[in-house]
């Protein structure tokens, strides 16, 4: 595995790698001025902005140095200028990490003023020596202060002077200033002149509602005339626009034991599916697009449990690729250990990371296993960095900027792992770092966790869960995590929306604490993110609630909600043409739900929606500039990774932006040079106007150029993490598994078959009297229930004749 893209490797603590000027804000005295300051022209708001005007430090007036990490450097003012006398040039002649960069004075005097929610063009002249380059951006917070905001521009190297030219995205609330330059982050120079910063003119044509008043406000649910063919807790987009939809045996053990293994191929086009031959049961497997656009899929289910207890779900160790043109699965070699219910990453090399499920003996895997993208293949063990840490089942494993993996807490089944609940893994060092502040650590079984929009803020969102094993009211917690905080931690985010649940007197309006478990979140390209779907408790009782939630205000907005039940096997994912599809419920009884909704977004009923009417290239490359043409100006371009979701659990889920140049019609879009961000891959492209209405989306493939391997080109990096301090943890000793219990689940297995789930726990409202466990269960419409072997921990065969709440068993309860 190549080493995540990253700073400090010297050994020391990561505590210098935040971005640090060399100079403070120059305060000046009239005496030091050479000549009159130079203001900002009514249009330019940059002040100073061809360096004509002398300032402290050997700098211009209303600049200054920054940068930070450790390499050589020089800034100099030249007299080899664009226009006038004077240019900025910046220089490394050695490099280990970090960057220079020239940067507009950090003041209320010179940096310029800004109003949230506005836009700004941002230009200059430059020349370069140095592909290492960017236009960096930093923000004013009102209550944190300055800080790093985003990269919006790679620079192409350029011996004569060119016009370099971007646009910010929308201004934060609470941002009242930003500065900018530009970061020189590889040995080479770049020098710089005639900066100018212009606000955006705001045009915002009124939207044109196209449905009801509570449509447009609301959006809309339509459940679809065809059935979903299969039983899939799996769903995969396709970069073609199809969706794979794989239920292995469906959590079904008949189907097991019949060796009846099914996926589908689902094209929302035409409304059709297509049944796919399925080679093994891939029942609660793993599953990540690779960078090709084929997908992994890891693991799955080799045993159900035994009814005696004997043994757990158990997970094999064989691997699949299905590939999206032939519509076929191809085994790969086996990985080193069985791997039910295990996670799935892509890291920025291409490489996938894989943690947690059961073995084949039942027990917790704490094997963490790597699938080459060069090899093609899983890494023998003594390839494979270890920590012998056991993480868990489905756990929320989310690449960061710098190559890290943060575990959002997200889980699914029973408690958290040990210590605070969330962790920073660095692979690279091979420690775990505890992340403090997630609320009710071992309440979040089944929540969902995402990467806000855009993946550039590198905030985390976590909402919702509850604990099949203790069976309380699920919760409506949802925390939120700043990664780019030297020290990050949670706090704690506005509550979910509550919706209506059924409790066996019909639906009534959740009440106190009570919000879902079995959430799903879904990243939408007008930048929020819809929640929907989920579940008061183990396998029971549907909560009928979806919301947006917008990542800047930081506030949820209750929507239309999907009129059909979606708990346990459930998944919700957004559709290339900007709608989402929602399939799945498996409730405790062993039943399913078969029907599929689509979900209309707000943003669909606005009127005609902008139109992407040429893609010059669909191959793109890290740090490049890719022109599209419109049919209408545009506010935002961004590219989302297609869904590969499972048990509310899609840690590859993201929102990139790409800052935009604009010329009347054709905008160029500029592309991260970091492939953290944007791990390579196909991705769906949407154009947003100003009143968050999408283009369809047009499918594009990012891959990497050679250079990203060179030593003096690594990804320019900003201050991330670099200064928690939660317990860390090395290695422990090699073990081979991590104990686990046979009722991992949350299920009983002392009555009726694999597919049914009794649970091991009652919800709290439930009297623990043989009557009124078997009213719940009756209200819940589980059937006539075998008992299996002789113990009735349930005290629900009474009479001992075999059958759970028979006549007998209720007499006189």
């Amino acid at each position: 595995m190549n080493k995540p893209l990253r700073v400090n490797r010297s050994g020391r603590p990561n505590r210098t790698r935040r971005r640090t000027a060399l100079a403070g804000t120059v305060t000046l005295a009239a005496g030091l001025l050479l000549g009159s300051p130079q203001p900002a022209s009514a249009a330019n708001l940059v002040k100073n902005p061809g360096f004509e005007t002398a300032g402290g430090d050997g700098m211009p007036y209303c600049w200054e140095r920054s940068g930070w990490g450790d390499n050589d450097f020089t800034f100099t003012t030249t007299t080899d200028a664009h226009s006038g006398a004077k240019a900025m040039k910046v220089e490394l002649t050695r490099r280990v990490d970090g960057d220079r960069k020239a940067l507009i004075t950090e003041s209320a005097e010179c940096a310029p003023t800004v109003s949230t929610g506005r836009q700004y063009d941002l230009s200059l002249w430059y020349r370069s020596t140095t592909p290492d380059t960017s236009v960096t951006l930093f923000r004013h917070d009102t209550t944190a202060g300055w800080q790093y905001w985003t990269d919006l521009k790679t620079l192409d190297m350029a011996a004569d002077w060119t016009r370099a030219t971007v646009r910010t995205p929308e201004v934060p609330a609470g941002t009242d200033r930003i500065t900018w330059g530009v970061s020189v982050y590889g040995t080479g120079s770049a020098t710089t002149d005639d900066y100018t910063m212009e606000q955006v003119p705001e045009i915002l044509p009124p939207p044109a509602c196209t449905g009801t008043a509570k449509e447009c406000a609301d959006g809309r649910w339509d459940v679809l005339p065809t059935k979903n063919p299969v039983r899939s807790m799996h769903s995969v987009v396709l970069n073609n626009g199809k969706v794979l939809l794989i239920a292995g045996s469906g959590n079904s053990e008949e189907q097991f034991k019949a060796g009846t293994f099914t996926s589908a191929v689902y094209d929302p086009a035409t409304g059709a599916y297509k049944v796919i031959p399925t080679p093994k049961d891939m029942f609660c497997a793993g599953h990540v697009q690779l960078q090709d656009g084929r997908v992994l899929v890891i693991s799955g289910n080799r045993a159900y449990p035994a009814a005696d207890g004997s043994h757990g779900y158990e997970g094999f160790k064989d691997s699949y690729v299905f590939d999206p043109a032939t519509e076929t699965y191809t085994k790969t070699n086996d990985l080193n250990d069985g791997h039910w219910y295990p996670s799935a990453t892509i890291l920025g090399n291409g490489d996938v990371i894989s943690f947690g499920g059961l073995r084949e003996d039942s027990t917790g895997s704490v094997t963490a296993e790597l699938f080459s993208q060069r090899e093609q293949q899983w890494q023998p063990l003594w390839k494979v960095h270890q920590t012998w840490s056991y993480w868990g089942l489905y756990p929320s494993m989310i690449l960061m900027q710098d190559g890290r993996l943060f575990y959002s807490g997200s889980h699914v089944f029973g408690n958290n792992i040990p210590g605070t609940g969330s962790a920073i893994y660095d692979y690279d060092a091979n420690t775990v770092t505890q992340i403090p502040g997630l609320q009710r650590k071992d309440e979040r079984d089944q929540s969902a966790s995402v990467l806000l929009p855009p993946a550039q803020d590198q905030r985390v969102l976590t909402l919702g869960g509850g604990n099949i094993d203790s069976n309380p009211d699920a919760n409506r917690l949802t925390d939120v995590i700043d990664l780019k905080q030297p020290d990050p931690a949670y706090t704690p985010g506005p509550l979910l929306p509550q919706g209506t649940v059924d409790l066996g007197n019909g639906p009534q309006p959740e009440t106190g604490g009570q919000g879902k478990m079995y959430v799903s979140a879904v990243l939408l390209p007008d930048g929020k993110v819809l929640e929907t779907g989920g579940a008061l408790h183990n396998r029971a009782n549907p909560v009928y609630e979806s919301s947006l939630y917008d990542p800047q205000a930081g506030t949820f907005d209750p929507v239309a909600a999907d009129p059909e039940a979606r708990g346990y096997h459930s998944s919700a994912f957004l559709l290339p043409d900007g709608r989402v599809m929602a399939t799945g419920d498996n409730p405790g009884n062993g039943t399913w739900n078969h029907n599929v909704s689509i979900y209309t977004p707000p943003y669909l009923l606005k009127g005609p929606r902008p139109a992407i009417t040429s893609l010059i290239d669909s191959e793109w490359t890290y740090g490049d500039t890719q022109r599209i043409t419109v049919d209408r100006p545009i506010a935002k371009a961004e590219l989302i990774r297609p869904a590969a979701v499972t048990h509310s659990s899609d840690p590859n889920q993201r929102f990139v932006d790409l800052p935009l140049s604009v010329d009347g019609d054709s905008v160029d879009l500029n592309v991260t040079s970091n492939p953290n961000l944007a791990p390579p891959g196909w991705y769906m492209l949407f154009a947003v106007d100003a009143n968050g209405v999408p283009s369809v989306a047009k499918w594009v493939h990012l891959q990497g150029p050679a250079a990203l391997a060179a030593t003096d080109a690594s990804t320019h990096v900003h201050a991330f993490a670099d200064a928690p301090t939660g317990k860390v943890t090395g290695p422990s000793a090699r073990r081979a598994s991590q104990p686990v219990g046979p009722t991992i689940s949350g299920c009983d297995r002392h009555y009726g078959s694999a597919n049914v789930c009794v649970p091991t726990v009652f919800p709290p409202q439930v009297k623990p009297t043989t009557a009124a466990r078997c009213g719940w269960l009756r209200q819940n419409h589980y059937g006539t229930l075998k008992v299996n072997g002789t113990d009735d921990p349930l005290r629900l065969d009474r009479d001992r004749d075999g059958t759970a709440c028979g006549k007998g068993d209720l007499t006189g309860r």
